[in-house]
């Protein structure tokens, strides 16, 4: 799939010193939805605000759809649409008037046919004659994507789309996400909603102190990351291990009722050559009868608070 999105070597410190962006390189593929994760101060709004013309790089390069941001910035903005964090609207206009604006800022034609479309898709239709003021928090959400989308972008960021509304308005926005993608749009968000990349994103970034430390397929993050742990409750408990269940990473609890085993995604971790085939049968060798197993798996989140601590761990 050709990129739509290529940031070189992008870095960004400002006047008083603090360096937000230090040498990202990053290709966002073109129908994706690509989630990009980290904490506060990470860097990911200076990210979005160069690409999209709001900030100015220190170094590095960006262009859009093979357009550079600096040398064509008009043909590369106009591909762009960007749904800020804040709720920034003008509240005594006319949702229909809003949107209308919003396309003609890039020189767009008046197409009352597309902001009639855009509208409807959001559920706003019913509310284009409504002051921006009267609305609910969750509808002027709804309406900055509709801003976003009135002059027809192919790449669309959202800045914490679901900050601040409820879990219902939150899995009606994740529906609207994916329907954007089958329009063809290309979608990066940035979220502290772990579970809407895991539920959404196609493709995981994670960015800490201004560094791009992961890129990855979400699916083939999970399978390398991710952990599973398997709890047995024996159905007689143990003082202590069998002296042959020694070395296979085995946890037995304080009350010996249940012993605790941590394994790879890939079915492989632990002392158990096997995984967990082989550790059954060394349970079983061993005289110890299981009465009940339970298996987890760590998830999205796990794997980024861990991912981010190493990093500053390294950095310290």
């Amino acid at each position: 799939m050709p990129a739509i999105l290529t940031l070189k070597q992008v870095s960004k410190t400002y006047a008083t010193g603090f360096k937000a962006l230090d040498g990202v390189d990053l290709e966002i593929r073109r129908g994706e939805i690509f989630a990009l994760l980290g904490p506060n101060g990470a860097g990911k709004t200076t990210l979005i605000g160069i690409v999209c013309g709001l900030v100015n790089p220190s170094g590095g390069s960006v262009s859009v759809a093979g357009y550079d941001i600096r040398r064509d910035y008009r043909a590369a903005r106009s591909l762009i649409g960007l749904v800020p964090q804040e709720l920034t609207t003008d509240s005594f206009e006319l949702v229909r008037n809003a949107v209308a604006y919003s396309r003609g800022l890039f020189g767009k034609p008046a197409d009352p046919a597309h902001i009639e479309k855009v509208l409807r898709s959001l559920s706003l239709w019913d509310k284009r004659d409504s002051k921006i003021i009267t609305l609910s928090g969750g509808m002027k959400r709804r309406l900055l994507i509709a801003k976003a989308l009135a002059h027809e972008p192919q790449l669309l960021f959202l800045d914490e789309p679901t900050a601040g509304v409820d879990v219902e308005l939150r899995r009606d926005m994740w529906a609207l996400v994916r329907s954007l993608r089958e329009t063809g749009v290309t979608v990066i968000l940035t979220t502290h909603y772990i579970e809407e990349a895991e539920e959404m994103a196609d493709r995981v970034g994670v960015i800490s102190k201004g560094r791009l430390i992961l890129v990855e397929d979400k699916a083939e993050l999970m399978r390398k990351l991710g952990t599973k742990h398997l709890r047995l409750q024996l159905k007689q408990p143990l003082a202590r291990l069998p002296q042959e269940l020694e070395g296979l990473g085995l946890a037995l609890s304080a009350d010996g009722r249940e012993i605790g085993y941590s394994y790879g995604s890939n079915g492989s971790g632990g002392g158990a050559a096997g995984g967990v085939g082989d550790l059954l049968a060394a349970l079983t060798r061993a005289g110890v009868a299981i009465e009940d197993l339970q298996t987890t798996e760590s998830s999205l989140e796990e794997i980024f608070v861990g991912l981010v601590h190493e990093t500053r761990s390294a950095q310290a």
